[in-house]
């Protein structure tokens, strides 16, 4: 098992990449090899200065050089006919020769997708690919999907979505018959637009899920449904607004402790508490987020991961291929007559 890591990808690159995979590759021992992609001059320098390699570790990774690199403020498309040698597309490249098994990046979201789409296509059944993100609810973890890959969607893509979601949850993180549900304004199957509507029938329609409806957005950290299934545009907006809030809690937490001693007291004794708390709503825990739909392995990690993120994110990724995480979609959805579907509106 090989995963093409993009070095250069992610605010803290190519340190705290570098220092994630070689953490993952002691952490895999020896089960699967980490290729770094991106600058191999820089590459190697974080390398040489790690801690790990200083003490003899014996890790499995190799360097795969790539001269260039995606901004975060370059146009995806744009920028990858231009940058042919980026470590993102690089990386995807790999993946498609078979020469990697998975991509794990942090940097730009929409050149991971279009440079996964470019290189490995979709699944045959598959509309339109989506990315899955993993939110903490205090009980477990739900999955958010679509959190921006399709901003417009029609209700074939949304019980694509449900179905994906449901089979990822199920075979990487082990849960059985997870719920599904559908965002909506509420819980009642005559609500929200038409796309949501008709999506909910098609959704109970499948006969392989576990549909319980609609859910509403508070409901999602309540731990309500595994899968919440909803457009790229509603995810997004919803992703964004919950990165927020544990800033927010936090910026408060201090301000009401303030200066007054028997607060700081207070807060000095909960503070196992606040740790276990934040333990809890940590992001970080479940590495990145899953494109799925297309025919191979991505999995898409914040901006601001940490090496921590990076090594579960990888670990995220070899649990993908050990399942066979893209068969089985393929299989489910070419049962549900999905090839026929995506014919007929090509």
């Amino acid at each position: 098992m090989r995963i093409a890591l993009d070095a250069m990808g992610g605010d803290y690159a190519p340190a705290a990449v570098v220092q994630g995979g070689l953490e993952a590759a002691k952490l895999g021992n020896g089960g699967y090899e980490i290729v770094f992609v991106g600058d191999k001059t820089l590459i190697e320098q974080e390398i040489s200065r790690h801690p790990l390699l200083t003490r003899g570790e014996n890790l499995h990774y190799s360097i795969y050089h790539a001269s260039e690199k995606i901004e975060m403020c370059d146009v995806p498309t744009v920028a990858l006919k231009k940058k042919k040698d980026a470590s993102v597309l690089v990386a995807a490249r790999l993946h498609q020769e078979g020469q990697v098994d998975a991509v794990v990046s942090a940097g730009h979201t929409g050149a991971a997708m279009a440079a996964s789409l470019m290189q490995l296509g979709r699944i045959r059944g598959v509309n339109r690919p989506g990315i899955g993100s993993l939110i903490p609810n205090g009980y477990g973890v739900t999955m958010l999907i679509d959190v921006g890959a399709n901003v417009d969607c029609k209700p074939i893509h949304l019980m694509q979505f449900g179905m994906m979601g449901s089979i990822f949850m199920n075979r990487v993180l082990g849960i059985a018959s997870p719920k599904v549900a559908l965002l909506s304004n509420g819980e009642e199957r005559s609500k929200g637009t038409e796309v949501t509507r008709d999506a909910y029938g098609m959704l109970e329609a499948t006969g392989r899920l576990n549909f319980i409806g609609n859910v509403e957005g508070r409901d999602i950290l309540k731990g309500a449904a595994d899968v919440v299934v909803c457009d790229g545009f509603v995810g997004n907006v919803i992703l964004k607004f919950a990165e927020s809030l544990g800033g927010v809690f936090r910026h408060h937490i201090k301000r009401q402790i303030g200066k007054r001693i028997f607060r700081q007291i207070g807060a000095f004794l909960l503070q196992p508490t606040f740790t276990g708390l934040r333990r809890i709503f940590d992001y970080e825990e479940y590495g990145g987020a899953p494109l799925l739909g297309i025919n191979g392995v991505c999995i898409i990690c914040h901006g601001g991961s940490t090496p921590k993120a990076i090594r579960n994110a990888i670990r995220e990724a070899t649990k993908m291929i050990s399942e066979g995480v893209t068969q089985i979609i393929g299989q489910e959805l070419q049962s549900q007559n999905g090839v026929k579907l995506v014919e007929q509106e090509a």
